[in-house]
């Protein structure tokens, strides 16, 4: 039978009353808004696309079973049951676990940096995005005005906005450049309006979410419409869920897809824990962790709809320019009428004069046009949003509208996330009495705003491009992993899986079920444990680099691919290793403190037997 608890832990801090949701829509968007992510848009449907379309989500949804919605559930249930933000949480599991709360404030401030410099970058683009022609439309003129700028006529418009007119990125990372302007000020209205919504905890984000998290479903929603309407569409769906059942015989799709699922659901961050501290004591955490994590993922199908019907219609259109161009070359050698050789007849004319006129034909540029070439132009991250995308919006009537729209939909998008992160980071702070009491939490949110942004600034250098990938790649990955792997450990083996199934019959009326027991105690930290394996050898199966952007690159526009240097590499293992001695430091730390009272009681005991 469940206990009851003693004392609820809603008052039992300081005897103060804890904030609460003002209802329950609020506390569900704040979720989803903080798992439902930059990643859900740029990164799913690539995954998706490259793993073997719809065999993909065989490895994807046996993750999300066994992986994703238990830990999910693990964290709603500790931060709603202790009423805690991570740091107060682990220290209530076990003081030699307040480590692992450290760490994870520790992680989100890290992450925080460098996702904010992306809703930066967005917010660049979304303030471009009002005028016309858009600026990414085409190259821009040279010094003498004679033709255009050599760097944009050899790669693209699209590419030469984003990585000159926007990042102005260096072609070292060990050239750091300069700071640019234009970035430093959009990041610093990133960070005001991170802080205007934060301000007051749950109390300001718990308003702002209504938008922030319901905006992007309705541009999703517009570009699924709009995008099914357009010429080449199905082509470009029928490519991305054709499934092919043998790549499933690769490991590799069977880490992305667990991969995939830990940071959608933005597992380990904290953040989530903060947000369940908020909830009623009776909630059933549950049913939340079901049905948030389901909606994360179809959202994560949804968005690649959306996607790739508007990356078909690009593929189809890029398709037939290849045709057309093509085309142009044979009338001109051949002297044929204008347009008398149509997109349809290409194939059976250059095959017929191949037939008859074999060196002639040898000698045109003509190009291997094939749609599918077209359609596996795919990339994730940046790359997608930034570069494909804003090509793709070119081709469609009225693109400063689909630009506004879409880069809207990634602003608030991050800007959800970020609500969470920062939640994650500042309730801990407040649990623990960082700053004291009399400091209101209005100053507390400020200086880690502020402080935040000045740290980020090394993102507006030139080289900032570099130096955000290593953030993305290499501190949040590893540590994430063991985060995640130490918090279900810690509740099913050191808060113990009957004290916690009994906390979980007192929230929610009912005793979790063999399922959730089997995947806390056994299936779930195998499956991390397996990951963070597969990971590690990955990574040391070939040296860290970097794809540099080099105009002077013999392939250009390929991107060079450029080893890093040792004191990144340095740079790379502190990253990778910070929010982590947390954990044995506070250990440690523990058992000394714990030592030297037992040895302090011993002495006293002694000195009292002699007297």
């Amino acid at each position: 039978m469940a206990h009851a608890p003693e004392q609820d832990p809603a008052t039992s801090d300081l005897g103060e009353e804890r904030p609460k949701w003002d209802n329950k829509a609020q506390y569900f968007l704040s979720c989803i808004g903080f798992a439902v992510g930059l990643g859900n848009i740029w990164r799913f449907p690539y995954l998706c696309q490259t793993y073997g379309g719809g065999a993909f989500l065989i490895p994807y949804v046996i993750a999300l079973v066994f992986e994703g919605i238990p830990i999910f559930h693990v964290e709603l249930a500790i931060g709603q049951r202790l009423r805690k933000g991570s740091v107060g949480v682990w220290t209530a599991i076990s003081p030699y676990l307040s480590g692992v709360g450290l760490s994870s404030v520790t992680l989100s401030l890290l992450i925080s940096l460098y996702y904010n410099a992306i809703v930066a970058w967005v917010l660049w683009y979304l303030l471009n995005s009002f005028q016309h022609p858009l600026p990414w439309s085409s190259c821009p003129p040279d010094l003498n005005r004679t033709g255009f700028v050599e760097e944009c006529q050899g790669s693209s418009a699209v590419s030469y906005f984003w990585y000159r007119q926007t990042l102005n990125i260096t072609a070292d990372i060990n050239d750091s450049g300069s700071i640019q302007w234009w970035l430093l000020l959009c990041l610093a209205a990133s960070w005001a309006v991170v802080y205007m919504c934060v301000i007051r905890g749950i109390e300001t984000t718990g308003k702002v979410i209504y938008f922030t998290a319901l905006f992007p479903y309705l541009v999703l929603t517009i570009f699924v419409i709009r995008g099914l309407t357009l010429p080449g569409a199905t082509k470009g769906l029928i490519y991305l869920f054709t499934p092919n059942m043998h790549i499933l015989q690769n490991p590799q799709v069977w880490l992305d897809a667990a991969t995939q699922i830990f940071f959608s659901l933005s597992l380990a961050f904290g953040g989530h824990i903060a947000f369940a501290s908020y909830n009623s004591p009776r909630n059933d955490c549950q049913k939340d962790a079901v049905v948030i994590a389901l909606v994360n993922s179809m959202t994560s199908l949804y968005a690649s709809i959306a996607v790739f019907s508007v990356l078909g219609f690009k593929a189809t259109n890029d398709y037939g320019h290849c045709l057309d161009r093509n085309i142009l070359s044979l009338i001109n050698e051949f002297d044929f009428p204008e347009q008398s050789i149509s997109r349809d007849d290409y194939l059976a004319v250059l095959m017929h004069l191949n037939a008859t006129w074999p060196k002639r034909v040898a000698q045109l540029p003509l190009k291997f046009c094939r749609l599918e070439d077209f359609l596996d132009k795919s990339a994730s991250g940046p790359g997608l949003a930034f570069i494909l995308f804003t090509e793709a919006v070119l081709h469609m009537p009225g693109a400063p509208a689909w630009a506004v729209l879409f880069f809207g939909m990634l602003f608030t998008l991050g800007l959800s996330t970020m609500f969470g992160s920062m939640e994650a980071v500042i309730t801990p702070m407040l649990d623990v009495g960082v700053l004291p009491r009399w400091v209101p939490k209005e100053a507390l949110t400020g200086l880690v705003c502020l402080a935040c942004f000045l740290f980020a600034t090394c993102f507006t250098l030139q080289s900032g491009n570099y130096w955000l990938e290593i953030f993305d790649n290499v501190a949040a990955s590893l540590n994430l992993l063991i985060l995640a792997f130490l918090e279900v450990v810690g509740v099913a083996y050191v808060y113990g899986m009957k004290r916690f199934c009994d906390d979980i019959a007192w929230m929610t009326g009912r005793r979790p079920s063999p399922y959730w027991r089997l995947t806390w105690r056994v299936v779930s930290p195998l499956l991390l444990l397996t990951i963070f394996v597969a990971y590690i050898t990955l990574l040391s199966q070939k040296p860290l680099s970097y794809r540099a952007w080099n105009p002077k690159y013999e392939l250009f526009p390929t991107r060079q691919e450029k080893l890093y240097p040792g004191w990144v590499l340095a740079a790379c293992a502190l990253l990778s290793l910070l929010p982590l001695l947390w954990v044995p430091g506070v250990a440690l730390a523990q058992l000394l403190t714990r030592q030297r009272r037992t040895w302090r009681d011993r002495d006293a005991r002694l000195d009292t037997d002699t007297s």
